[in-house]
């Protein structure tokens, strides 16, 4: 268990990073949602953000553990190199979208919008958010929406060739993605406003390749298994 602390700090602050790419993909939605909320209903903002931010990250790690499957059965067949690189470049591309300078992950997001389109209508029936157990299932709904980032660490976690690793990595990133949708949430701008900051988006969008590098096979893999 040792060994899957690094990964789930990576992961955590993957979605750290990945914020300002949240505030333009889930932004719109928390302040529709905050404003969706009855005006008997505002005390318990804070209770209803927080429950439907606990159903959008339960869908990642629902998610993780699905694809986790996957990246199980072909651990032990060639299959599992080229899964390590397709995500070691999907994490490059991301980097390359966060430092601004490729936008080409966004075409990615095109793979989920199909079932999108069936998830959208049941979500917009459940505003306005009035409890939080609707919140949580409409949290859980807006989980499943299109995100090149999402999909990045969703194969990064699969590359991992273990189902329970992969829910936590995609639990730990979704954690780290909450300090950004929460503020939005709350109407609070200086987080999101320093996350759009040109030079922390270039040092964020570094990190995020450096770890893609990290990912691809080569002989630093074999040297952090120790091999």
């Amino acid at each position: 268990m040792a060994e899957l602390l690094p990964l789930l700090v990576s992961a955590l602050i993957l979605g750290l990073l990945g914020g300002g790419h949240c505030l333009g993909m889930c932004g719109g939605l928390m302040g529709a949602l905050t404003l969706a909320i009855p005006p008997e209903r505002r005390a318990q903002r804070l209770r209803l953000l927080l429950a439907y931010n606990l159903g959008r990250i339960l869908s990642y790690a629902a998610a993780g553990l699905i694809i986790g499957l996957a990246g199980w059965a072909l651990a032990s067949s060639p299959a599992a190199k080229l899964l390590r690189v397709i995500a070691g470049l999907l994490l490059i591309a991301m980097g390359l979208y966060l430092a601004g300078w490729w936008s080409g992950l966004t075409r990615v997001e095109a793979l989920g919008r199909g079932l999108w389109r069936h998830l959208q209508p049941v979500a917009k029936r459940l505003l306005p958010v009035a409890s939080v157990p609707r919140a949580l299932l409409l949290g859980a709904l807006w989980g499943w929406l299109p995100c090149g980032l999402v999909y990045s660490t969703l194969l990064w976690a699969a590359s991992q060739g273990d189902v329970l690793h992969s829910g936590l990595l995609m639990l730990a990133f979704g954690l780290g993605t909450w300090p950004v949708l929460i503020a939005t949430g709350l109407a609070a701008e200086r987080l999101g406003a320093l996350l759009r900051r040109r030079g922390v988006r270039l040092a964020g969008g570094l990190l995020v390749i450096i770890f893609g590098l990290w990912t691809l096979p080569g002989p630093h893999q074999a040297w952090l298994l120790g091999h």
